[in-house]
């Protein structure tokens, strides 16, 4: 099965195969944001399931506005890190290693312990509809713009997170800048409008995202795996362009890894979208092109297509998402040339839960 299923050394990880479970929000922490025992179960299985690598649920990381989500876990604070390193050991023991992704919900915000309302870079809403998987909000709120007193608190949060998470046990970090929650907010010329120097040409708005690598980088040290996952498109907007398109979209990976970022995880609705402006290049290939990062690819990635991805994108990763939800042991069955299921979205309904996962898998039998 190519070199898809051998060991691979990825940034200074020994992971056992290539395969990455991708980051994926189910709202099932405890109302404090401190992970409990369902998603220590879920996780482990994974793991169990032969995921290589295992990529958390966005975490937020203060306790002022980067929480998005009721019931979405954090790490702020002792009991949250304890939480976390049982989640760690767990995962450890089924043979896998596992990164904590950091994320700030910016004007993607569904539900606040600490603020009712969201901060973002300027007062301009996200497109299209709140997420019903994850609440009940009806439609986004307009959100504050940000102060720089309230950039350099979000970029300091990012740090403590990332110290925390180490504390914690994990074998990296990887911070959110896709899919419109706030690094990818400061990107996008739709939700950044500034015209400080937070803002207007690439170069500004790339600032933010560039100190939050940084800060993070310092937090951990040299020796600590460190990347960031990226996109264009949002959860709700699909076809958002960045105006610089390969250029810029380049510019951004290289800028990262000069800010001190060992890998770049970009995800698409499908790996090789040739979704760029000015080039029928995707995402991933760009990213692939930058010397001196690793590399995990994410979008639409399942049993008819991983050994062409693999090929094509020789070393990286291959994050699984949605065939993993159906299939929590998806590497494990790949391996013995069993039937793999497809997503049946009742599993998350009413909501993303595990619980309602639970109860669904219940009632198939499973």
């Amino acid at each position: 099965m190519s070199d898809v299923m051998q060991s691979v050394r990825f940034s200074s990880l020994d992971l056992p195969n290539r395969f990455a479970l991708a980051p994926m929000t189910r709202t099932s922490a405890e109302p404090d944001g401190t992970p409990n025992d369902l998603m220590a179960e879920q996780y482990e299985g994974y793991a169990r399931g032969g995921f290589g690598l295992i990529i958390t649920e966005g975490t937020y990381t203060d306790n002022l506005a980067s929480q998005g989500y009721a019931n979405q876990p954090g790490l702020t604070n002792d009991a949250q890190v304890a939480g976390w390193r049982r989640i760690v050991e767990r995962v450890h023991q089924a043979g896998s290693k596992i990164v904590a992704q950091l994320m700030h919900a910016g004007a993607q915000f569904q539900a606040n312990r600490f603020q009712d309302h969201p901060l973002a870079p300027s007062a301009v809403a996200p497109k299209g509809a709140p997420l019903g998987l994850y609440g009940d909000q009806a439609a986004w709120q307009v959100p504050t713009i940000m102060t720089d007193d309230d950039i350099r608190a979000a970029i300091d949060g990012f740090a403590k997170a990332a110290s925390n998470a180490k504390r914690a046990g994990f074998d990296g970090i990887e911070i959110h800048g896709a899919n419109g929650y706030l690094l990818n907010q400061f990107l996008s010329t739709h939700f950044n409008r500034r015209e400080d120097t937070w803002g207007g040409s690439l170069e500004n708005r790339l600032r933010f995202v560039v100190e939050v690598v940084r800060s993070v980088r310092a937090a951990v040290g040299d020796d600590f795996p460190v990347g960031i996952r990226l996109s264009q498109a949002t959860v709700t907007d699909p076809d958002y362009q960045l105006p610089e398109g390969e250029a810029g979209f380049r510019r951004i990976v290289e800028a990262v890894r000069d800010a001190g970022a060992d890998f770049v995880h970009t995800t698409d609705g499908a790996v090789d979208r040739p979704h760029l402006v000015d080039s029928d290049q995707s995402l991933a290939s760009v990213a692939a092109g930058v010397d001196g990062l690793a590399l995990i690819v994410n979008g639409g990635i399942d049993e008819t297509n991983h050994m062409d991805i693999a090929a094509r994108f020789p070393g990286a990763l291959l994050a699984v998402g949605k065939k993993a939800l159906a299939n929590p042991d998806f590497v494990q069955r790949l391996k013995d040339g069993k039937e793999i299921a497809d997503l049946d979205f009742a599993m998350l309904q009413p909501k993303a839960t595990l619980s309602n996962e639970r109860a669904w898998r219940a009632r198939q039998g499973a």
